[in-house]
């Protein structure tokens, strides 16, 4: 058996290649699979479960068979959808598309190993004014202000903070968008693990730190553009970070 772990796919119609190379790794890749874990940004904006593109019910359906082979499907937020699960209970999408929803930061038993489980933006402290933003994004009253407004309307404004994000990025130094090093000890120290799995900052990797004095690992998840990437954990305790071309 095996578990597998993605984030950051930034589904949107504007990149189909991404989305068919999506429903082919749910129907091939993650058939069997333990559990499949989504480390947020899945998509590159959600405007409320209420989202009527015609693309989605083909990609909703795929996710719900993977669930009704037996695989496990658990979703944690990301900075681009965090507005995911907010429909009524029982007609939101995660109900509809079998999703379990995570909380932030969670800890989880991979076969024997506590693993801590983020989407990692909050993980990059040096960022202060996402982190500024972010705190309003996740305001319970904004978010229902927001999704009180009526579809086309919380579209344009997705579109804004799309293109506002983009703008202030550019014009920030590298290393203020990577992880801080001593945050990264800090919260696995706190959870008492030797193990995080992470995205949101688009730098595929595996590095060894120590954490209270015992060695450790930080597993950064790739984004996927032009090559899809995945974790694959086995139940021996082998772990593969695997890139893969999308066609």
């Amino acid at each position: 058996m095996s578990t597998l772990f993605i984030s950051d796919l930034h589904l949107q119609p504007a990149q189909p290649a991404v989305l068919q190379a999506c429903l082919q790794f749910l129907r091939e890749t993650a058939a069997g699979a333990e559990a499949l874990y989504i480390l947020g940004d899945l998509f590159e904006a959600w405007v409320g479960d209420d989202d009527d593109a015609p693309w989605l019910p083909e990609f909703c359906t795929a996710l719900k068979a993977l669930v009704d082979r037996g695989t496990r499907l658990y979703f944690m937020h990301g900075n681009r959808d965090f507005l995911l699960g907010e429909g009524p209970p029982g007609t939101s999408f995660a109900a509809r598309c079998g999703l379990q929803l995570l909380p932030e930061t969670a800890v989880i038993d991979l076969y024997g190993r506590k693993a801590l489980l983020m989407h990692g933006d909050t993980l990059c402290t040096e960022d202060r004014d996402y982190l500024a933003a972010r705190q309003q994004l996740r305001n319970r009253q904004w978010q229902q202000a927001v999704l009180a407004k009526p579809l086309p309307e919380r579209r344009q404004l997705a579109a804004a903070l799309r293109m506002e994000s983009k703008t202030a990025g550019a014009q920030k130094a590298d290393h203020i968008m990577d992880v801080t090093a001593d945050e990264v000890v800090r919260v696995m120290t706190q959870h008492g693990v030797d193990l995080l799995i992470h995205g949101h900052t688009h730098r595929p990797a595996r590095h060894n730190l120590t954490v209270s004095g015992k060695p450790a690992e930080r597993i950064v998840l790739g984004d996927w553009g032009a090559t899809l990437w995945y974790l694959r954990a086995e139940a021996d305790g082998a772990m593969d970070l695997i890139e893969t071309p999308i066609a």
